[in-house]
């Protein structure tokens, strides 16, 4: 059976559901193959989603200490 919660659909989430069997109901084995499908892509995006948070600090980090080390620094229009 499947709930509906509040939190983050995990791919174990996906690759745990389980369905009522109903008469004349979906092919298991599609269905399956199908949530399976949809768990790795989940963790794919996951992945990313890791990925692009770890670079975002770390370029967050390189601006704040770019910003630091140049704080004193003013610009001069040309030709003064």
């Amino acid at each position: 059976m499947i709930h509906v919660t509040a939190q983050r659909l995990l791919p174990y989430h996906v690759r745990a559901a389980v369905f009522d069997t109903r008469w004349r109901g979906l092919d298991p084995g599609q269905v399956r193959d199908h949530l399976d499908r949809v768990a790795d892509e989940l963790e794919r995006l996951n992945r990313e989603l890791i990925t692009a948070r770890t670079e975002a600090d770390r370029i967050r980090q390189a601006v704040r200490q770019w910003q630091s080390q140049h704080r004193g620094c003013r610009r001069h229009p040309a030709g003064r």
